[in-house]
This record gives structure tokens, C-alpha cells and sequence, in this order.
């Protein structure tokens, strides 16, 4: 899958100056990028009987919903407080520097339902932590925790110990 990692553009001090940002936009548009990066999670997943293939918002939509259709689950939104309709589930986590709220349908996953979890960004795994607490509050079981990139150098595999992590590009730095 290295072979994607031309098509992400690096910006150099984005959002704030030192910082090098992996824009997997570049990746999107071209559908070699977004085609390979669909297969290649795909063939990570197929056969293991993924019920539900959940999305972080929001980058974690891009990738989710067109992974779901191709392993033939369903597709189930986390989102920021107040932007679902119906009763939810909510996580409050800790950040660096702060905290942030993730919700899901009360009723969104089954008991027993085996759940993936997909997002764009494996960086120091607070949010795909908490994520995968709410699936468990829920009553469902955790296949998997699948990234486009991770930033190995941040340590987020190390939050996510006792999941499954995948990742299809890795960064170093």
C-alpha cells in the first residue's frame, strides 16, 4: 500500500508551524488513491463477518460508508454532541489538551454485532479509543480499528491496546 503515499500531499506547518500535515485529499481525487485505498481495506476485512463498519466524524464518513458496501455490512455515524436526531450514547475522552465528546444511536448496534472501526488518522488514538468504548457500551464487539494513515511517532497504537489496528500508510515523522 506504499505505493499510495505519493498521492498524499504533505504541507509543512499546517495547522500551526511545526506541524506537517498529511492531506489525504490529493489521495481522493484520483481513484487509483481512493480505489486502493477502499480494496486495500477491504482485503484486510473481507471474511472475518464485519457486521457494521462504524465512521468518526469526519473524515472517518469519507472511507466508512463505501468500506461497509464493499464488505456488505452496514454503516453507522459517531458524531460530535447534538448532531444526531434520535436517543444517544455519549463518551466524553481526554485530549492533550482538554476533552471531547463523541455520540452514537442508542440503537445503532446490536449485541453481540461485530463492529470496525474506520477513520482517516491514527495520531495518539483518544478518539478511536473512545469510539470503540461507546461499540462496547452497546453491547457490540470490536473486529477491528482500521486508518488510511497513521503517525506512528505519536503512539496511538499504544492507546488501543487489546484491539485489532490496521493501518494502510504509516508515517514516521
Amino acid at each position: 500500500m506504499n505505493s499510495l503515499k505519493h498521492l498524499v500531499r504533505e504541507v509543512p506547518d499546517f495547522p500551526k508551524a511545526g506541524i506537517l500535515f498529511y492531506d489525504i485529499t490529493t489521495l481522493l481525487k484520483e481513484k487509483d488513491g481512493l480505489c486502493g485505498t477502499i480494496d486495500g481495506l477491504k482485503a484486510r476485512y473481507a471474511g472475518i463477518g464485519v457486521d457494521v463498519v462504524l465512521g468518526i466524524e469526519a473524515r472517518g464518513f469519507i472511507f466508512a460508508p463505501a468500506l461497509a458496501y464493499a464488505l456488505g455490512a452496514g454503516f453507522v455515524p459517531v458524531r460530535k454532541p447534538k448532531k444526531l436526531p434520535s436517543a444517544c450514547t455519549r463518551i466524553t475522552y481526554d485530549l492533550e489538551y482538554g476533552t471531547d465528546t463523541l455520540e452514537i444511536h442508542t440503537d445503532a448496534i446490536f449485541r453481540g454485532a461485530k463492529v470496525l472501526i474506520v477513520d482517516d488518522l491514527l495520531a495518539t488514538g483518544g478518539t478511536a479509543k473512545a469510539a470503540a468504548q461507546l461499540v462496547e457500551q452497546l453491547g457490540g464487539v470490536v473486529a477491528g480499528t482500521a486508518f488510511v494513515v497513521e503517525l506512528t511517532f505519536l503512539g496511538g497504537r499504544q492507546k488501543l491496546e487489546g484491539y485489532e489496528v490496521f493501518s494502510l500508510l504509516q508515517y514516521d515523522k
